[in-house]
């Protein structure tokens, strides 16, 4: 069954020939190869690309490593990517006229100098190059560097619930419940039995993200790194900070660990894309506070999988789901501080802070969300929309609630919709 994501390959189509390296990143299994190699070789097929001038080529494929006289298990023993030059000869047998020629390239961080030889075929005028990679080192940040302020970057991240509806077979509602259960991972995803969508996440977690971290950064006390990311797990959504997390180890786990290496070891999580980590903003300040921060995974059924599925909180889950979506649809997101000063009951002068869920930046957009997984009374609807009272400008804020109710304004200005509006329509903001 074929997923689409025309949301992703429109990208890659508007970026085809504007002289840059288009790297697609993004978490292990979320659908970067099968959009590189499927989805968009099928666009230039079907635009009249002769087949013998798309390029194909995997280098976490054992067959075609053997193409270019090379064995994985052996780069593996050896600690060492695919052979540069191997790999520029067959390009170069391959290449016979001065037609456009588009190289699509999978894990291109396992080559040897990708760099340098990425760069070297942006020099031919034929030449249009597109690859995949699934850890930071091929972020924006660093492609602007390691690619010479050549390469264009396209994040991509497990399926939306739009796209997961695609493909579902019930309703909406039942669709979400198991969205916000087993996530988007399209391998799961496509899995009828919920024991194997379990089992499957559960190896994917053990056998591919753990094992990609650990194996990259050489580390040794593996029980650490894991006690972390699944306290991480349980508290999505909430603020925290290394040194609120040393104390935990300290006292719950009578660990020695240092703040240096939780951070450290939360680089990695965010590296590998597995979380996402939200700043807070001094909306009256207009200044970031560096910590605490909140997380968010990339994929709630792997966060789901990574505890046994033990802590279902639909508040925190949905909220995680929301971020998520805001992030795909290109916003950045921070958490939303405001200071105020008030007096209590006895007339004394308190200090405290409000807090909107999301800030979402695009360009001069601007949008305030707060996640409200329900709203059973007009106290707590007072409670969620407060903050949104103390923000002097005009842009606009919304609530999301999991209530089935049609999008309205009230008298404030302030938008209620349902969280199924808001993820299924692109432009409901």
């Amino acid at each position: 069954m074929e997923i689409k994501r025309d949301g992703y390959l429109n990208q890659l189509i508007r970026k085809q020939n504007n002289g840059l390296i288009k790297v697609i990143t993004g978490i292990r299994r979320c659908g970067k190869s099968y959009l590189l190699n499927v989805l968009f070789y099928h666009h230039l097929l079907e635009s009249g690309v002769e087949e013998d001038h798309i390029i194909r080529f995997a280098f976490d494929s054992a067959d075609d490593l053997a193409l270019i006289g090379e064995n994985m298990i052996q780069m593996k023993k050896e600690k060492r990517g695919a052979d540069p030059e191997k790999f520029m000869n067959y390009i170069h047998s391959k290449v016979t006229d001065e037609k456009m020629y588009y190289l699509l390239l999978d894990e291109i961080q396992m080559l040897d100098c990708f760099e340098a030889v990425m760069n070297g075929y942006l020099r031919k005028e034929n030449m249009d190059v597109f690859v995949t990679g699934s850890n930071a080192y091929l972020l924006s940040k660093d492609i602007a560097t390691e690619f010479a302020g050549r390469g264009d970057e396209v994040h991509m991240y497990p399926l939306s619930f739009a796209e997961f509806m695609s493909v579902y077979k019930g309703d909406q509602y039942e669709g979400l419940s198991e969205y916000m259960l087993y996530g988007g991972i399209p391998l799961v995803v496509l899995q009828e039995d919920d024991h194997d969508k379990t089992t499957t996440l559960q190896n994917l977690f053990q056998e591919i993200y753990i094992s990609d971290i650990t194996r990259r950064h050489k580390i040794r006390n593996t029980a650490e790194l894991e006690d972390l990311l699944n306290i991480v797990s349980s508290s999505i959504g909430s603020l925290t900070n290394p040194e609120k997390l040393k104390n935990t180890f300290h006292s719950v786990k009578k660990s020695r660990i240092t703040s240096h290496t939780i951070s450290l070891y939360l680089s990695y999580f965010e590296d590998s894309f597995l979380i996402e980590s939200a700043q807070r903003y001094d909306l009256k300040g207009k200044a970031y506070i560096e910590t605490p921060k909140k997380y968010y995974f990339s994929d709630n059924g792997l966060r789901n999988a990574r505890i046994n599925f033990r802590q279902f909180e639909q508040p925190h889950v949905m909220e995680n789901v929301i971020y998520n979506e805001l992030r795909m649809r290109g916003y950045s997101v921070d958490v939303g501080v405001i200071p105020i000063v008030e007096k209590d009951s006895t007339g004394k002068v308190i200090r405290k802070q409000l807090e909107v869920d999301f800030v979402c930046n695009l360009g001069s957009l601007r949008y305030y969300i707060q996640s409200a997984f329900s709203l059973p009374d007009e106290t707590k609807r007072e409670q969620e929309i407060r903050p949104f009272r103390k923000i002097d400008d005009s842009f606009r804020k919304i609530i999301i609630t999991k209530d089935i109710v049609k999008p309205f304004y009230d008298d404030y200005g302030i938008l209620t919709m349902s969280i199924y509006d808001f993820l299924l329509d692109p432009f409901s903001l």
